[in-house]
């Protein structure tokens, strides 16, 4: 399956040709394509990681994501409410801004 397009990776594809490279075919073309979790599963797992380390610039990205991929606005929500316990307040109220922004894109 071809990865989609990102203005992400393009933004930097010049500067670090051979990641670009590694995340559409092995992380995109390979490991999200793995049969043993579902896309909706890796989200979930993806956003809370980014949640919890602190990502806020790649959370926004897996967000969408995460709902192209199932995860309901109300998980997300209760994923950010639940780390909050577990990654601190901080981490949690980023990522509470961010899923706003991308709920109001995805009505």
């Amino acid at each position: 399956m071809a990865t989609p397009p990102s203005p992400t990776r393009d933004a930097v594809r010049g500067v670090v040709p051979k990641l670009i490279d590694l995340s559409e075919k092995v992380l995109f073309g390979d490991v999200w394509e793995r049969p043993n979790l579902s896309k909706r599963d890796r989200s979930l797992i993806v956003c809370a990681t980014l949640i919890a380390t602190y990502r806020p610039e790649q959370l926004r990205g897996h967000l969408q994501r995460a709902l192209d991929n199932g995860v309901t606005k109300d998980e997300i929500s209760e994923m950010i409410t639940h780390l909050a316990f577990y990654s601190g307040w901080p981490a949690s109220m980023t990522a509470a801004n961010i899923a706003k922004d991308i709920f109001a894109a995805n009505p």
